[in-house]
């Protein structure tokens, strides 16, 4: 009986210890949200897991890829991913509908490598799709915005078709749309094969602005500051490695999306090396470019937008993993 007794209280202490290892670990990860596959937020996340900078961090990472911006966005509001890259205009739109997140870290300034594109074999240029179809990964998302933009700027009007990042670039070949807003490499990629060609550059035609950043519901910052703080760290360390190491990144991104390595070159010169390596939001050029990228937001369309100062945090700066 006395056997029995103390194998139970064992048991006992043993499943406690076990339960609050287990709460430590769920606490120690982080869950990084990422709008679609082919695209650098990827890239980056993906280096850092390789490179083990979460680990030097002390936390551990899980990398969930979504159809797109909104759908990253949304998956965010529901709790779903805890830290994610996406358009600074949906943080905007989203506190006007409940969902309080912001802004934790500059990402990007340009919409690097985005461009309109056409099959080869169409005449139509900017102009001509004015009634046309037009491919966008997801309503709300940074195809959607840019889709929007390139309606307000050359006064046309086209149906917007949601089709995930993985359907653009097929949906656009078969012919099943006139025109499609496609992110790099793929863009790179079949400009190169010579299957399309693009009609729009968005890196050139778009006034620079806080175009994406890291973002976290306020919630989630409020409850696990220093999980963010080395989320942070492991992602832009992951960003400086990457240009400290141009052969191992063009590598990784030609094998992440079998993709030839000369494509991958590409979108490692014009990408990845454009990127914000500071991430700071702190200072009033931040908030100039992200009021900028909210007023293109509003002249697309987007409603009930709150001003740039309500999406900023300056809680934050990233201190690069070391590698």
């Amino acid at each position: 009986m006395e056997i029995t007794r103390r194998h139970i209280l064992g048991t006992i202490a043993a499943a406690a210890v076990l339960s609050a290892s287990g709460t430590v670990q769920a606490a120690d990860t982080v869950r990084i949200g990422l709008p679609t596959k082919t695209y650098w937020p990827t890239t980056i996340a993906e280096t850092a897991v390789r490179q083990k900078l979460f680990e030097k961090e002390g936390i551990s990472a899980e990398l969930t890829i979504y159809r797109g911006g909104a759908e990253t966005f949304e998956a965010m509001a529901a709790g779903a991913a805890d830290v994610i890259l996406d358009a600074t205009s949906l943080v905007s739109a989203g506190r006007k509908k409940g969902v309080n997140s912001k802004v934790l870290a500059s990402a990007a300034t340009g919409y690097y490598g985005w461009q309109l594109m056409t099959l080869s074999k169409s005449t139509l240029g900017v102009k001509d799709l004015n009634g046309k179809k037009v491919a966008i990964t997801s309503a709300g998302s940074g195809s959607d915005l840019l889709a929007l933009w390139t309606q307000q700027d050359k006064k046309i009007e086209f149906t917007r078709v949601p089709v995930g990042g993985g359907g653009l670039v097929p949906n656009l070949l078969a012919g099943n749309v006139d025109a499609a807003v496609v992110y790099s490499p793929l863009s790179f990629q079949i400009s190169k094969s010579g299957e399309a060609r693009t009609v729009l550059d968005f890196s050139k035609e778009v006034p620079p602005n806080l175009a994406a950043g890291w973002i976290a519901l306020d919630k989630y910052v409020q409850e696990k500051p220093q999980l963010v703080q080395k989320t942070l760290n492991a992602l832009y360390g992951a960003l400086m490695f990457m240009r400290a190491n141009k052969d191992a990144s063009v590598k990784l991104i030609t094998e992440l999306y079998e993709i030839p390595a000369e494509i991958a070159a590409l979108e490692y010169e014009n990408t990845i090396m454009k990127l914000e390596t500071d991430g700071s939001m702190d200072g009033p050029k931040i908030a100039e470019q992200l009021q900028l990228a909210l007023d293109m937001a509003k002249a697309g369309g987007m409603k009930d937008l709150g001003p740039a100062a309500e999406i900023i945090s300056t809680q934050f700066k990233p201190v690069p993993t070391k590698f």
